[in-house]
């Protein structure tokens, strides 16, 4: 997709999902779909899982480090999940927005409502919805990273998070995942195109109006 002729401000597009929903999936095929929108890279306490590498996942970090962070409030936004902190690293994502360029968030609800009641005007809240939380179990036991007790623990949170969906701008349903894939991408585009974040047409309504015929 060519970067667009005019100029204008980026959004922060904040997709939430429950463990085993297949929100990487979604998200990761969105940023590689689209050069204009960044994934932001969080900082974290927790230890790599296999397949993930430093600087490309997260910035896997120290306990001690991540807390000098906050006390230099360097993070837009923090939280402990599951025992382990996770942060969005401010300054960066600040500047993506200036640059008319977006970020994609992949965050935990509480995360998201953080950023969204700093950032109201530039932030888009998407919820993806598992088809079942039995599929959601199946999922999260096939891919053996968690405990039972974990996996518990995520079923709980998820039924937590799902009752608040109406706190989110859209939702979507993943029970096909090309289906979902095309639901989010079309959010981004309309959000891209909302007149708020294209200042430029003004100028060009303006000049439209004075132009003789």
């Amino acid at each position: 997709m060519n970067k667009p002729h005019h100029p204008h401000r980026g959004l922060l597009l904040m997709v939430v999902a429950p463990s085993g929903v297949g929100k990487t999936s979604l998200t990761r095929r969105l940023v590689a779909d689209h050069n204009d929108l960044h994934l932001s890279i969080s900082a974290t306490t927790r230890d790599p899982r296999p397949g993930e590498h430093d600087g490309r996942d997260y910035h896997f970090v120290s306990t001690d480090k991540f807390q000098g962070m906050i006390q230099d409030e360097a993070f837009f936004e923090w939280a402990e999940v599951y025992g382990n902190h996770y942060g969005s690293p401010r300054e960066p994502i600040m500047a993506s927005l200036e640059r008319g360029e977006s970020v994609l968030f992949d965050i935990d609800f509480q995360g998201a409502m953080k950023v969204h009641a700093q950032a109201q005007q530039d932030s888009v809240l998407v919820y993806i919805l598992p088809p079942s939380l039995a599929e959601m179990s199946r999922r999260l036991h096939a891919r053996s990273q968690d405990s039972e007790e974990v996996i518990h623990r995520r079923l709980s949170r998820a039924k937590d998070e799902v009752a608040a969906w109406e706190q989110f701008d859209y939702v979507i349903l993943n029970d096909d995942f090309d289906r979902a894939y095309a639901d989010l991408a079309h959010i981004y585009h309309a959000e891209r195109l909302k007149r708020a974040r294209n200042p430029w047409i003004g100028d060009l309504v303006g000049d439209l109006l004075q132009e003789e015929i």
